[in-house]
């Protein structure tokens, strides 16, 4: 009986939690043209981990300590030629902003060198090797007022 029941608990577990991932990641690929287009992924989501941009930098907005306040993430995957070898992903925790996806999905992989990725961002604030070469990230600053929790008060 205890087995039994301890199987049950274990399946609804497991269902709660791969429906509130299912639910969550709305990770996605924008298709602009045959070379131009753009991720859009959640920070930890299985997209993310496919891509191989999971070790970006990140800032929660719902993190108590920055009320409201966190990165979105923009990232290069690069070969060892510099020359883009994936379409750019945008790491969203709040609201993806518009003016950036214009400026990565006119970015072509295979022609992209870093220095064009340089002078439409400027410098990475963080990079990460790879076997294959590297990846650039460039963090943006983002406000999410619905992760406020001061209830009004100052």
């Amino acid at each position: 009986m205890k087995a039994a029941l301890s199987k049950i608990v274990v399946f609804i577990t497991a269902t709660q939690l791969s429906l509130a991932n299912s639910f969550g990641d709305d990770s996605h690929y924008v298709q602009l043209s045959k070379r131009t287009g753009y991720y859009v992924v959640r920070d930890g989501s299985l997209l993310a981990r496919q891509l191989g941009v999971d070790d970006s930098p990140y800032i929660d907005t719902s993190d108590p300590l920055r009320h409201g306040y966190g990165l979105d993430v923009l990232a290069f995957r690069f070969d060892r030629n510099w020359r883009l070898i994936q379409s750019p992903a945008y790491i969203a925790n709040a609201q993806v902003n518009e003016f950036y996806t214009r400026r990565i999905g006119s970015l072509i992989r295979g022609r992209t060198t870093v220095r064009e990725v340089q002078n439409l961002f400027g410098h990475a604030q963080a990079i990460s090797r790879r076997v294959d070469g590297f990846v650039y990230y460039y963090t943006l600053q983002v406000y999410n007022p619905f992760e406020e929790r001061t209830g009004g008060r100052r």
